[in-house]
């Protein structure tokens, strides 16, 4: 290895190390902040204390907001699952003029900044007369998490021998059985990223769902920006940890079912 070579590695390495560090001293911060029993964001803490947590246990609009979150979360995760594969699927064996557009349109909420999307959303479900706060929660959190199956279930696909559901009909299944038996493991690793990734996307948005909420229907993002508009207190900080924690025992999950590498390729 040249002297130049060493250099470059040397500095890649470098400009990894403070990337990383860059990106979770925040995160850090916040997780220490949370067990301070400072009444004020304070760092270093005074002394070790629980006491932010126990106000969570005590909080009465926090868990409505919580229990709204996962509920909107797992039901518009699921409804992109079922719609996203199904486009997917067309998108891959139809063949007709646009596909390429329609792919890129699927995938176009990602692209978007999150306040145009909802002004966007917000305007058309007026238009259609869409009044239900739980309805247009649902579907504006199903235009956000559905590029994520889309995409990934797309690319997985791509890769997937549709011979194999023929050969499966030869030997006696059921169209819907074939598929059922032979497509749907093959992407299970697909369902799994996807539904991880649309999952914590609906949980944590908050540019679409503000324009969706109302005084008796708010999810968790809505919450704690109330929170630290009218007492910023270390709760925010202890919420914002067990979020944290959230999106770590997913990827440790998806660890566990698929791999990182394997999600990392979808």
């Amino acid at each position: 290895m040249t002297l130049i070579e060493r250099f470059a590695s040397v500095l890649v390495w470098t400009l990894a190390a403070f990337t990383v560090v860059f990106l979770l001293t925040p995160l850090a911060v916040t997780v220490a902040v949370s067990f301070g029993s400072s009444a004020v964001f304070t760092l270093p803490a005074p002394s070790f204390s629980l006491r932010w947590y126990e106000a969570m246990g005590r909080s009465r609009d926090l868990w409505p907001a919580v229990a709204t979150s996962l509920q909107l979360a797992v039901v518009s995760t699921l409804i992109a699952l079922v719609l996203g594969t199904l486009a997917a699927i067309g998108l891959l064996r139809g063949r007709f003029p646009g596909r390429g557009a329609a792919v890129t349109f699927l995938v176009s909420p990602l692209m978007l900044p999150g306040l145009v999307l909802g002004i966007a959303m917000l305007e058309a479900f007026r238009g259609a007369g869409l009044r239900s706060v739980w309805a247009s929660l649902i579907l504006a959190h199903v235009v956000i998490t559905l590029p994520y199956v889309v995409r990934t279930v797309y690319a997985s696909l791509s890769l997937f021998d549709f011979t194999l559901i023929d050969a499966a009909r030869i030997l006696g299944l059921s169209y819907p059985k074939a598929v059922v038996k032979v497509m749907v493991p093959s992407l299970a690793p697909a369902f799994v990223t996807s539904g991880m990734f649309a999952f914590l996307a609906s949980m944590d948005n908050y540019p679409i769902s503000i324009f969706f909420t109302n005084a008796w229907t708010k999810t968790l993002p809505i919450q704690m920006l109330q929170y630290v508009e009218e007492s910023p207190d270390p709760m925010i900080a202890a919420v914002s940890s067990l979020l944290i924690l959230l999106a770590m025992l997913v990827l440790l999950v998806g660890d566990r079912l698929v791999g990182l590498r394997r999600m990392a390729d979808l």
